[in-house]
């Protein structure tokens, strides 16, 4: 387990120092995805170097009810797995673990972003590329399944239009 975490964390360097990020195709659209109460927005992902075996996902959930849900998992034809993980920062060393579930409480919403928590794709069947979209699933723990569709930014992008954030490098950690 250890080799493996350590394993994704080397190619997820590669991949944030890999390339600049450049500019999305403008006319992806924003993505909305229901299920329940839950508002599933913007769903992302970045693009993969040849013969990386793992890739980021990031989205925005809103819990619209007034009962908390959980983020379990997911699915994607190109990933052997989908797993929800955390970054934190401890000792000056940035630390990364897969989680159980992510809550999402009643009126809130939580983002997954690069540096955060994120989906992590794992065991890639195939490289994600800018502006290609790939179809997949969200599990919550009360209210299912939900079909999104992710759109894959650029290489080392921060954000799903493929920029960074002002004053921000285009790289970071996934």
């Amino acid at each position: 387990m250890r080799a493996l975490v350590l394993a994704s964390l080397v190619a997820l360097a590669g991949l944030a120092l890999a390339l600049p990020a450049v500019a999305q195709n403008p006319a992806a659209t924003e993505a909305v995805a229901k299920v329940g109460d839950l508002v599933i927005e913007a769903p992302w992902a970045r693009a993969t170097p040849g013969g990386a075996k793992v890739a980021g996902g990031y989205l925005k959930i809103t819990n619209k009810g007034s009962a908390p849900d959980r983020l379990v998992g997911g699915t994607l034809p190109v990933a052997g797995a989908v797993e929800v993980h955390e970054m934190s920062m401890a000792n000056n060393v940035m630390n990364m673990r897969r989680i159980d579930a992510l809550e999402i409480k009643p009126g809130a919403s939580v983002e997954l972003k690069p540096g955060g928590f994120h989906l992590m794709f794992m065991d890639l069947k195939e490289g994600l590329k800018a502006g290609q979209t790939i179809k997949g699933t969200l599990v919550f723990e009360k209210a299912g399944s939900v079909a999104i569709e992710y759109l894959v930014a650029p290489i080392g992008a921060a954000s799903r239009d493929g920029k960074a954030p002002a004053g921000k490098p285009a790289h970071s950690m996934h």
